[in-house]
């Protein structure tokens, strides 16, 4: 679990405690008991298996993709990756590749919708490039209507593992990823995601090597390889 979760979990606890001690029962315990409950279960941080291989792009956060499209930027054709993360989601993020982070910006803005496409530019974020195995990707950890606070706990020149836990956006939000133009997706808009496990994209070589494991995987029933969490591959 996220600290954050023990931190809002057990200061309720005490609320509750101190309300059923003043009043001399649990009636005025239940909505702050009940909240506890909640902070507990949506500060989760659940182990992920990561994907093993090198040119694989995985989900840096868990959620709904809900768009899939190519943008022209000044560094050339991109494409972009749009993941809504609901209340109801794990807000744990992680680096999408392993590789050393060269960019991390930090952007005010608004707090529109993250289901808004317009909250992609115009909302409060944070921007990080890592660069790594000669792939470039660019993750937006982008504020939504509820989400106020964004959290990431590395810096300029870090290096950071595939799936590694790089940092929390609360309370419902957006993530982007911005891939190179060659990368071949391996997600559509409507699909759920997982972050750090689901791979969104891979590098032409690697694509390939998973469309003939996954051929092999349905000859044999074989699942692909995967370390565990904080492993590198």
């Amino acid at each position: 679990m996220v600290r954050d979760g023990y931190i809002y979990g057990l200061s309720l606890l005490a609320v509750a405690a101190i309300a059923a001690w003043t009043t001399g029962g649990w009636v005025w315990a239940v909505v702050p008991v009940a909240l506890s409950a909640f902070f507990f279960w949506f500060f989760r941080d659940p182990h992920r298996l990561i994907p093993a291989g090198t040119g694989l792009i995985v989900s840096p956060g868990d959620g709904l993709v809900t768009e899939a499209v190519t943008i022209e930027t000044p560094e050339g054709r991109r494409q972009r990756i749009s993941i809504f993360l609901s209340v109801f989601d794990v807000h744990v993020n992680r680096s999408p590749i392993c590789g050393v982070i060269t960019s991390v910006r930090y952007q005010r803005g608004k707090f529109l919708n993250a289901m808004n496409p317009a909250s992609a530019d115009q909302n409060e974020q944070n921007i990080v490039t890592v660069r790594g195995e000669g792939i470039e990707v660019t993750f937006k950890q982008i504020a939504g209507l509820l989400a106020r606070r964004i959290v990431f706990n590395y810096a300029e020149g870090d290096s950071v593992e595939r799936g590694q836990r790089v940092g929390l956006i609360k309370f419902g939000s957006r993530v982007d990823v911005l891939l190179p133009g060659e990368a071949i997706l391996q997600v559509k808009p409507g699909q759920r995601v997982k972050g750090g496990s689901s791979i969104l994209a891979a590098m032409p070589e690697a694509a390939a090597e998973l469309t003939a494991m996954a051929v092999e995987r349905v000859r044999s029933a074989t699942p692909l390889p995967r370390v565990p969490d904080g492993v590198r591959p």
